[in-house]
């Protein structure tokens, strides 16, 4: 490492975790520039302080963090950003690193070797999967029919399992709107675009849905 020690920011809701993760990035050298709980604190810190890597959490309130990757980079060009999340369904790992564009997917349940790894991997320009998340997603990108793309199955749009996530939590239509920056008309036909491919019928559903497939969290 440099004799400069490497700027990042840190984005997670859960405070506790969100502590874990500074003191042992502190402990190995990394400075901590700033801490965010969301994706709309998140960005303008990258903006100000322009972090070499980002840690983000795959889930928060409002803007998430695959929503909030592309108004990073716009914000921040030369930030590596690390997804690191209590999930490791391979459509969000796919969407994260191809969609999205981020630089490296972790599980939380991993060691802390596995960070320190990737840390060490984006610092350099290197793009890093968790061992732990490698075998699931090669073994689900095997079974996938010739043709299928990855990343959008079973067939949403990355806004429409924004639109989706957010339905899952419970927002309501002007507020899925207002945090997503689209208006309530198209809300509401990403709304109609999900039941229609996912064969749902009531907002109730929906929210099943959401939660069945993680694709929300429960607290």
């Amino acid at each position: 490492m440099s004799s400069q020690p490497i700027r990042v920011l840190l984005a997670d809701d859960h405070p506790i975790f969100l502590a874990s993760l500074r003191a042992l990035l502190e402990r190995h050298g990394y400075l901590i520039v700033g801490e965010a709980t969301s994706g709309e604190e998140a960005i303008p810190l990258a903006a100000r302080f322009h972090p070499q890597v980002v840690i983000m959490d795959l889930e928060m309130p409002g803007l998430g963090g695959l929503a909030s990757i592309p108004r990073i980079r716009a914000a921040a060009p030369a930030s590596s950003i690390l997804i690191l999340s209590a999930h490791d369904e391979p459509f969000d790992v796919i969407e994260a690193l191809s969609e999205s564009g981020a630089d490296g997917y972790l599980v939380k349940g991993d060691a802390p070797e596995e960070l320190l790894n990737a840390m060490r991997a984006a610092t350099n320009g290197k793009r890093y999967l968790s061992s732990s998340v490698a075998p699931i997603l090669l073994s689900r990108l095997k079974r996938l029919p010739k043709g299928t793309n990855a990343s959008n199955a079973p067939g949403l749009t990355r806004r429409e399992r924004e639109v989706l996530r957010l339905i899952g939590q419970g927002v309501p239509t002007k507020e899925i709107a207002q945090r997503l920056g689209i208006s309530p008309k198209t809300t509401q036909v990403h709304s109609e675009n999900i039941r229609m491919k996912l064969n749902l019928h009531s907002i109730a559903e929906m929210v099943r849905y959401a939660i069945k497939h993680r694709i929300v969290k429960l607290e």
